[in-house]
Order: C-alpha cells, then structure tokens, then sequence
C-alpha cells in the first residue's frame, strides 16, 4: 500500500491510542510487523501554547514510516504548528476526526469535525498547505448516522492522501459491531487509500475485512493491547503460514516492554503504565485473580520483573 510518497511493506497499521501508544510500543509492534505505527494523538492548541506534557508525546520510535496524529479545530493553528520540529522525524500527518471522547467532542474536535464538513476540508487544505508530507485523516462513520462518504469526498478533494475510516457512529461509542457496509460505501467514493478500523481482532476479520470491503488497509487498536505480535499473527494467517508464541515468550516481550518503558520514562512512571499493560499481555490466562492482585503493587523494576518470574512458574 501506498500514501502519498510512502511505500508500506504490508496493509497492517497499529491505530493511535492515548495513553498506550507511546513510543516503546509503537516500537515493539513495528518489529512484529506493522508497517506503520501512529503516535497518541497531540493537541495543537497544546504545542500553539507550548505545553511540555503535549511535546512530549511526539517522541518518535525512530522506525519508519512513522504518523504523527494531531488535533484541534482552528486550520491556521493547526497548519502553523506543522513547523513545530516535534514533527520533524515523522513520516505522516495524520488529523484525528474520529476521536469519540466526550472531552475531546465537546470542544469541537474529533468526531465532532464531522458535523462540519466544510470546516474539516479547511483544516486538510490548510496543513497540505504547509507541509510536504502526506496527510491523512482518520474519522468514524459518523456523528449519529452515516456520512462518511460525503466527508470523503470532501477530504479527497482538500488533498488528503489516505482515509481511516472506524466503521462506528460517534454516538455508537465502541458498543455493537463495526459496520463493514459504511467502510465499503467510503472505498467505492474515492480514489485514495481507505484503511479499515473496528473490530479487527485476528486473522479471520482481517481477512473479511479486506476482502468484504475492498479497503486498501487495516488498522488495529483495541485488540493490540498486550498483543503487539498480532500483526505477525495477521501477516501469518494471510500468508496461509502460521504464527505461534508461547506464554514464557509472551511473558518475555512484557518483560522488554516493562524494561524500555523504564529507561524512557523513569522506574515511577513506568510501573504505573505497566500495570495496564501487564493485565493485557496476562488476560485469559489461569492463575488471572492473582496476577491482577500483584499487579496492583507494582512499583519498581525489581518488582516487575519478580511477577514475571512468578508468572513463567505457572502451568498456564
């Protein structure tokens, strides 16, 4: 797949997520295959004030390609921020317009762009203004019924090199099934790249997904939550190969995880983000009462890497 001047090496992009998608793992999910990874998504109004908590969020992981997600609902703003060197090192541009979050929807960003078409067409033209790179944009079905053919259109005609499109209404939230007929009815409008996102969980939906709606790739957020290796596991089952680790690897790609957020983010920070992570990688596996009691301790590397030995003792 192409965006822009981008050749990816496969379909398979790990989808922004505030809070997980940090640089340490967008970089332990480009070695398991994914052919671009996406930053948390970054105010501009953040960076247009200068707010050290936003710039740092656009740490890169230094592979490549490499999107920066941005958001806001003010073109010059935006635009004018694209000379931020925060955004040197990346690849993409890409503007959030399916952000769902009630704090984000209330100050007419994300999702609530949709509402707007003409304003969310501003915004595309106003940074493909000032940048060389490609911009993309990822938005949802629609606010409360579908209209992301007609943003699509609109976006298309700004400039924007590619759609992500996450086959839920903004009033959906994540609850019921990710409409594949909206994702399809956005392919069939445009000539740009459209990529798929919801519920892509493994091999089979990704599979249904390309081949039900055409899209030219897919993007995979909830179900790489402790699951970094899915892209091999997608790659694999598309393949018609196979892909499997066993819960001794898995418990060490944790073990990795918990130690590269430590030398990025200090032994406090860490901890507390990996207790998150941790209860990912262990979800579904025996002994989970346990683990989640120990996790909730955690509080220095020693302590990690102490459940992990624990953990790997168990008959799982």
């Amino acid at each position: 797949m192409r965006i822009g001047n981008i050749e990816l090496k496969n379909k398979l992009i790990l989808a922004p997520m505030a809070g997980i998608t940090d640089s340490v793992y967008r970089k332990l999910c480009y070695d398991f295959g994914a052919a671009l990874t996406v930053t948390e998504m970054v105010s501009c109004k953040g960076l247009y004030y200068n707010s050290t908590a936003t710039g740092e969020l656009l740490e890169p992981s230094l592979t490549h390609p490499e999107a920066a997600q941005i958001f806001g609902n003010d073109p010059e703003i935006m635009s004018k921020e694209l000379d931020n060197p925060y955004f040197k090192p990346f690849d993409i541009i890409d503007i959030n317009m399916g952000c769902p979050a009630r704090k984000i929807v209330t100050n007419f960003e994300g999702s609530a762009l949709m509402k707007d078409i003409p304003l969310a067409k501003e915004i595309v033209i106003a940074c493909k203004e000032k940048t060389s790179k490609p911009v993309t944009v990822k938005m949802r079905a629609g606010w409360d019924s579908f209209c992301a053919d007609k943003m699509a259109v609109a976006l298309e005609d700004a400039g924007a090199d590619a759609l992500t499109v996450h086959g839920r209404t903004t009033m959906q939230g994540y609850s019921g099934k990710a409409n594949l007929d909206y994702i399809k009815q956005v392919k069939e409008s445009v000539k740009i790249p459209v990529i798929a996102n919801g519920d892509i969980t493994g091999g089979i939906s990704a599979k249904n997904m390309l081949e039900y709606t055409g899209c030219d790739g897919l993007m995979i957020g909830r179900a790489a939550q402790g699951r970094p290796w899915i892209f091999s596991e997608i790659l694999a089952y598309l393949d018609g190969s196979e892909f499997n680790l066993s819960h001794k690897e898995k418990l060490n790609i944790a073990l990795i995880h918990g130690r590269e957020l430590v030398k990025h983010k200090g032994e406090k920070t860490a901890m507390l983000q990996m207790r998150k992570h941790i209860a990912w990688y262990t979800h579904g596996m025996r002994n989970a009462a346990k683990i989640r009691a120990s996790i909730t301790v955690l509080k220095t590397l020693d302590d990690f890497e102490n459940l992990i030995k624990e953990l790997d003792c168990f008959d799982f």
